[in-house]
C-alpha cells in the first residue's frame, strides 16, 4: 500500500513489498513447473532467496542454499515446516522470504506469546453483529489461520512454543486434516477446507525450549529445520554492512557505517558469543544473546549516534557506549564480563579503532 500523502513512510515494508520488482521479474520469466497454489515455482522461488546477480536478484539470507531447498520441498508437502535456532539467526526474515515467494505475501502473521488465545490464531466474533443476528458469515472474523487456508496462502508463525499448549494444538486439524471445523455456524459453513497452497511455518528459539514444549502430535506434523549461526566473520560483516547502510539510509543518515568500525563490532560479537578470541585463546562467554541481528541493531545505533550527534559515521567509541544495553540485558555479571572484555582482549588485538575500543572502557555504565 501506498504510503498517505503527508504521512511518514512505512518504517518496514513486507517483503513482497520491498522485493516487487524482483519478484515481478521472476513471475515474467519463471517457466519451471509450480506446486499448485504456488506464486512461482521451487526453482524460482529459491533464486528470489539465494539471489543470482546475472538476473538482478538480491541475495536476501545469508545461509546454508541447501536449506532453502530443504524448506521449499516441505513447503509443497502436507508437512508444516517449523524453523529452530539461536535468537537472532534470521528465522523470521526465513520465514517471511519464504512466504513471499510461495504466495507473494507475508502479512499472515501469528505472533505467539503467552497471551496468545486461539481466537488470534483461528477466528472471533463482531459482538455487534453476533448480538444483532446471531452467528453467521458475516458476524465471523477470520484469524490468520483461517484466512490462510480458505485464501490458499502460507501462515507465519512466530515463536510458537512461547504459546500455551492446547493454543499450539489448535494447529492439529488444519495440519492434518486439512481443515477448520467452525461449530457456531451450521451446513457448508461450519467447515473451512484448505485450499491449494495453505501452509504453515513455525519458528521456534532453542532457548525456549521447554517453556512451551510442543506436543508429539503437532511435532510430527513439522519438518524441523536448524538455522545456524553465520559461521565465518568475512560473511557476517558483510551481512551487518549491507543491512545497516540500508537502516541508516532509512535514518536519514548520509554517510555509510565504516568498514573498520563495523569489523571491530563484529569480532567482538563473534568472541563474546563463541567465547573464544581470534587468536584461538579461550575467554568468558556472555550468556546474553550476542546474534548478528543484535550487531546490525547496535551498528545502527552507532551511525545515528555519530551522524546526529557529531555528523560523521560513528567512532570505535560509540560502539562502546551503544554496547551495554545488547551486552547486558538480564545478567549483571555480563556487563562485569564485557568490562573485562574491552580492559584485556580489547587490548590485545593491533589496529586504531581496536585500541579506540579499550580506550572508550570507560563509557560503560555502572
Amino acid at each position: 500500500m501506498a504510503d498517505e500523502p503527508g504521512a511518514g513512510a512505512v518504517q518496514r515494508p513486507p517483503a513482497e513489498v520491498r522485493y516487487a520488482a524482483e519478484l515481478a521479474r521472476l513471475r515474467e520469466t519463471d517457466d519451471g513447473e509450480r506446486p499448485p497454489g504456488w506464486a512461482l515455482s521451487l526453482r524460482a522461488a529459491r533464486t528470489f532467496i539465494v539471489g543470482d546477480p546475472a538476473a538482478g536478484i538480491s541475495r536476501k539470507f545469508v545461509g546454508d542454499p541447501s536449506l532453502i531447498d530443504r524448506a521449499l520441498v516441505t513447503l509443497a508437502t502436507s508437512r508444516g515446516l517449523l524453523l529452530v535456532g539461536e535468537p537472532g539467526t534470521a528465522k523470521s526474515l526465513l520465514s517471511e522470504l519464504l512466504a513471499a515467494a510461495v504466495s507473494g505475501d507475508s502479512t499472515l502473521v501469528i505472533q505467539g506469546g503467552a497471551a496468545t488465545t486461539e481466537d488470534q490464531i483461528r477466528y472471533s466474533w463482531n459482538y455487534a453483529l453476533l448480538v444483532a443476528e446471531g452467528p453467521s458469515t458475516r458476524s465471523l472474523v477470520a484469524a490468520p489461520l483461517l484466512r490462510g487456508m480458505a485464501e490458499g496462502r502460507v501462515v507465519r508463525f512466530e515463536e510458537i512454543t512461547r504459546c500455551p499448549l492446547e493454543v499450539q494444538d489448535s494447529l492439529l486439524s488444519p495440519l492434518s486434516d486439512r481443515m477448520l471445523a467452525v461449530p457456531e455456524l451450521s451446513g457448508d459453513d461450519g467447515l473451512v477446507f484448505a485450499r491449494d497452497g495453505f501452509t504453515v511455518i513455525a519458528t521456534a528459539n532453542t532457548r525456549d525450549r521447554g517453556v512451551n514444549e510442543m506436543s508429539a502430535a503437532l511435532k510430527r506434523r513439522f519438518n524441523f529445520e536448524t538455522v545456524f549461526p553465520i559461521p565465518d566473520l568475512a560473511t557476517e560483516l558483510d551481512l551487518v554492512e549491507a543491512q545497516a547502510s540500508e537502516l541508516l539510509a532509512r535514518s536519514g543518515v548520509r554517510v555509510p557505517p565504516r568498514r573498520d568500525v563495523l569489523e571491530v563490532l563484529v569480532t567482538a560479537f563473534r568472541e563474546l558469543r563463541g567465547g573464544v578470541t581470534e587468536r584461538g585463546d579461550t575467554m568468558e562467554r556472555l550468556s546474553s544473546v550476542m546474534s548478528t541481528a543484535e550487531a546490525v541493531s547496535v551498528a545502527h545505533a552507532v551511525g545515528l549516534r555519530g551522524w546526529f550527534l557529531r555528523g560523521e559515521a560513528g567512532q570505535a567509541a560509540d560502539v562502546v557506549a551503544c554496547l551495554a544495553g545488547t551486552a547486558a540485558k538480564d545478567n549483571a555479571d555480563d556487563l562485569a564480563r564485557l568490562r573485562r572484555y574491552l580492559e584485556q582482549q580489547a587490548r590485545a588485538h593491533a589496529g586504531e579503532q581496536w585500541q579506540a575500543l579499550h580506550a572508550a572502557r570507560h563509557l560503560l555504565p555502572g
